[in-house]
């Protein structure tokens, strides 16, 4: 489903509110001034720019000014896994474009064709055409990340492959998976290869990412249910409430009741 921003004022409806979805979401803004927040982080930026949601992550629009443009939310199924990943491991958010850049043009006149064909849904295979469109979109774009990634050596090349994964299994496996060595098993690696590759790449160490994933989904269970802080503790895989409410505070500077009170009640 795609909505024109101009004629869908973005922060006059439920988006303006704290929400997660099970789908994806795509901003292109090419005019005005936006706020918003994604998984409790403020992201502002002036168009144009890109923005992606991806499936849980809590998001809404705090403020949006002069706003042009298109947001379009799909089903992670219509598209390819490997452009899927490459999105969610490479794209910033924001992703700032250059309006007259020849990127940015084709952007528009592929989001542009969608919602027309969207506003005509004349006959059977409109949804076929959209879902081609989409991907059509979605390719672009990854080529265009593709084309301004660099890196100099394969081993390089490998130790990001090494971390993108690490990453992805802990948004998978945070609740069961608490141990590095189950990560380097998956990887086949040793610990200190996967810690390594992890910390000189992103600047934390295997053990923080993990906790870092778990205490993630606790802050989106901590706004979303009314579950107690034990109950979410087990929930995040955690059999100990007061080493999960220490580790909590640790992460956040914050314990799970602060948390709540401060971005819900």
């Amino acid at each position: 489903m795609i909505v024109n921003m101009e004629t869908h004022k973005v922060d006059e409806h439920d988006i303006s509110k704290p929400h997660r979805d099970n789908h994806c979401q795509l901003m292109l803004a090419v005019n005005g001034k936006f706020k918003l927040n994604i998984d409790f982080e403020n992201v502002e930026f002036t168009a144009p720019a890109l923005l992606t949601v991806f499936p849980e992550q809590v998001h809404y629009i705090k403020e949006a000014k002069n706003q042009k443009g298109w947001m379009i939310s799909f089903d992670p199924s219509l598209a390819s896994k490997e452009v899927l990943q490459l999105l969610e491991n490479k794209i910033n958010n924001p992703f700032l474009l250059q309006s007259e850049s020849n990127f940015c043009q084709q952007l528009i006149i592929l989001l542009d064709l969608i919602e027309k064909v969207q506003l005509e849904n004349t006959n059977n295979y409109t949804q076929k055409s959209i879902h081609s469109l989409l991907n059509a979109l979605l390719n672009l774009i990854a080529g265009e990340l593709v084309s301004t990634l660099s890196y100099d050596k394969s081993k390089e090349n490998r130790s990001v492959i090494i971390k993108e994964t690490f990453i992805k299994l802990t948004k998978e496996h945070f609740k069961t998976w608490k141990q590095p060595a189950q990560y380097a098993s998956a990887l086949s690696i040793s610990v200190a290869h996967l810690n390594d590759t992890v910390k000189s790449l992103t600047g934390s160490s295997v053990s923080v990412h993990i906790q870092e994933a778990s205490i993630m989904e606790a802050k989106r269970l901590l706004y979303f249910t009314d579950n107690n802080v034990k109950e979410i503790a087990y929930q995040v895989g955690y059999d100990e409430p007061v080493y999960f409410g220490k580790l909590f505070k640790k992460i956040t500077n914050l314990t799970p009741l602060e948390f709540r009170k401060k971005f819900r009640d």
